[in-house]
């Protein structure tokens, strides 16, 4: 499972960064979140908002971010 949280390096988008690190953690999931920058992986993903949580490459959560139960959530529905 690969999961990235991609945004413009704001304040908001690492907070996403921060608590999709403390969901991956308290899941106890062999993963490392990565935190991309480069705002043109967001526009070919065919999305125009930040911040994205990613898992496999595709957009799980867009444009706001939630409290971690949200994001441990998310990332259960979207294990494999």
């Amino acid at each position: 499972m690969i999961i990235q949280v991609l945004g413009s390096g704001c304040p908001t988008c690492e907070k996403l960064f921060k608590l999709t690190k403390q969901a991956v953690e308290e899941l106890k999931l062999d993963t490392e979140v990565e935190y991309v920058t480069d705002v043109r992986k967001i526009v070919a993903m065919g999305l125009m908002q930040s911040p994205v949580l990613a898992i496999d490459g595709k957009p799980a959560l867009v444009g706001f971010v939630p409290d971690v139960k949200k994001v441990k959530e998310t990332i259960i529905k979207n294990i494999p």
